[in-house]
């Protein structure tokens, strides 16, 4: 735990599927917070349910508030108009007391934007994924070669739905 806790935290992701890389940004995060909220983006179409990622994310980490963040927003980093809508729906989605984080906690590089228009710190946890070396688009790409790297649960659905 660092010196110095912040009150609250969000992570957001597609988490598709959540991986033991996710669970490290998450706890990392968690320990560094009073209260943290991880937003689970999903859209339709996507391979894996965002509410099954969801239930998966919170089983996990039983400490956080878990949330589908269920939209139809594209991700243009470049694209003003775009990012006003994402900072709204996710003041909007926000659970807790005031109008968002204290910090963003990610492992990727628009974190440091989102968290200037959320009015937040951003922490960086790692960005080379060297700690646990794995991404959801490797597990997408090849689920079979990455079992390890993902939780029981979500190693159980990928082997009976994706492997089957």
């Amino acid at each position: 735990m660092s010196e110095l806790r912040r009150r609250t935290g969000l992570v957001v992701g597609r988490f598709c599927p959540p991986h033991l890389g996710h669970s490290h940004l998450i706890e990392a995060a968690a320990d560094d917070v009073d209260e943290l909220v991880v937003y689970v983006n999903t859209r339709a179409g996507e391979p894996i349910a965002g509410s099954l990622r969801a239930r998966w994310l919170a089983e996990l980490h039983p400490d956080v508030a878990v949330i589908e963040v269920a939209h139809d927003l594209e991700t243009d980093f470049g694209d003003e108009a775009l990012w006003d809508r994402w900072i709204a729906l996710f003041r909007e989605r926000w659970p807790l007391d005031g109008d968002g984080p204290d910090v963003v906690f990610s492992s990727d590089p628009y974190a440091g934007e989102l968290a200037r228009r959320l009015d937040a710190d951003c922490i960086v946890v790692d960005a080379d994924r060297a700690t646990v070396p794995i991404s959801a688009t490797l597990v997408r790409e090849r689920p079979g070669d990455h079992l390890q790297y993902l939780a029981p649960s979500v190693r159980a659905w990928i082997e009976d739905t994706w492997l089957a």
